[in-house]
């Protein structure tokens, strides 16, 4: 027996109308808008590890792998998991570096456009 860990190189969350609809809970979806400066919660089944030293890309989620180009650079400032009822979860906060309002692409993988060494 193993212990599963998935390790996110992104932080990727559901359209809002998921929890509008009632199917997901408030953190586990995209907020109603995103602001540079602002501080969010966030909550994902599962262990799950994040970098927590520079930015990362911020996606929507359809679930099963379908994913959207970056919404937003991030900072994942806290990551705890928990158990509820035998399921683990993962809970935090993520503070908006910037929003994207264009088709420029902003992240290679992992990094951030410009940041990294060739």
């Amino acid at each position: 027996m193993g212990i599963a860990v998935e390790f996110n190189p992104d932080l990727a969350l559901r359209d809002r109308a998921e929890f509008e609809a009632g199917r997901r809970q408030e953190a586990e979806c995209l907020p109603v808008a995103l602001k540079a400066g602002e501080t969010y919660p966030f909550l994902k089944k599962e262990q799950r590890n994040y970098w927590l030293l520079g930015e990362l890309p911020l996606l929507r989620t359809k679930g099963d792998a379908q994913l959207s180009r970056p919404l937003a650079s991030i900072i994942i400032t806290e990551a705890t998991h928990f158990v509820v009822d035998g399921v683990v979860w993962t809970r935090g906060q993520f503070k908006v570096v910037e929003v994207f309002a264009d088709d420029t692409i902003h992240f290679e993988s992992y990094a951030r456009v410009g940041e990294r060494d060739n």
